[in-house]
């Protein structure tokens, strides 16, 4: 067995996390209708879907980079009203395109208008050609780092001064996997964590992270760990480290949180619902067997 392998480490406290699978889809905002993505978001609530996700850029990352393509937030505010029980977020709100209190009131009314199912996902933001098309000062990946642990105190403040306040904490979502800063931050700020990797890297991840959540007094099973799975979802693991099909695995190592993509004009439903089906029987299979009557 590979020492770096996740079988051949210590137990990870993520492993005893007792929060149940759950299965969040994003739905890229690009090549596709608005009639579109609204029905494809529609269909995958229908299914059973936990968290609906976009992202926050303004060009398309695939395909044509001149194709059609949405707002973030503006579409979060539609699926607010449009939606009735999935919660929603991006992944990832880049931090440099919004003042924070700005994003907090953003937040704030979108939380509403959801009925308390926002999750507010952010990231320090890397896509230079949304910075330099809309105006904004790219600067350094360090730099935008330090820009998002300065922010989050500030969103946190603004929510706790504005009227109304939000309905709920509101999760905050931190993507990438950064040992450094992203790792401390996500420590001192998230509920959740998103990475992307195969087992082995996530789970050296997850133990950056408990040591951050050690140096800050933090316990780390308060922070759910989500990763980026392929939708065939481990039955047959591929051993080579690659991610794709590997959520069996990052559940092992307490990966709660489970995303994959789909297209909206194009969604392959049926990947969706076997991805949903793996989720139901790990689920099943944690519940504690029901007494034995008499």
């Amino acid at each position: 067995m590979s020492p770096d392998t996740p079988e051949a480490q210590p137990a990870l406290a993520s492993s005893a996390d007792p929060r149940p699978a759950r299965v969040g889809i994003q739905i890229p905002p690009q090549h596709a209708t608005w009639a579109q993505i609204r029905s494809t978001a529609a269909a995958l609530e229908e299914m059973g879907v936990d968290v609906l996700l976009n992202w926050d850029h303004f060009y398309p990352l695939s395909g044509d980079a001149g194709g059609p393509h949405f707002e973030c937030w503006t579409m979060l505010g539609a699926w607010a009203e449009s939606t009735q029980n999935v919660e929603i977020g991006a992944l990832v709100t880049c931090n440099s395109y919004r003042n924070p209190n700005l994003l907090a009131d953003m937040a704030r009314t979108v939380d509403h208008m959801s009925g308390g199912r926002l999750i507010l996902g952010i990231g320090s933001g890397w896509k230079q050609l949304d910075y330099d098309e809309y105006g904004y000062e790219f600067g350094t990946a360090g730099g935008r780092l330090d820009n998002l642990a300065r922010d989050l105190p500030i969103i946190r403040d603004r929510w706790s001064r504005l009227n109304p306040a939000p309905t709920r904490d509101i999760p905050i979502l931190i993507g990438g996997g950064g040992e450094k800063k992203t790792l401390r931050i996500v420590a001192e700020h998230a509920s959740i964590w998103h990475g992307f990797g195969g087992p082995a890297e996530i789970a050296h991840k997850h133990r950056v992270l408990d040591d951050w959540c050690a140096r800050r007094g933090r316990d780390p099973l308060e922070i759910e760990r989500s990763a980026g799975v392929a939708f065939v979802p481990g039955r047959n693991p591929d051993q080579s480290g690659d991610y794709a099909g590997n959520a069996q695995q990052l559940h092992e190592i307490g990966t709660r949180l489970f995303t994959a993509s789909v297209a909206a004009a194009h969604p392959d439903l049926a990947r969706v619902r076997d991805l949903l089906q793996w989720r139901d029987e790990v689920n099943a299979a944690a519940m504690p067997a029901a007494p034995t009557p008499g």
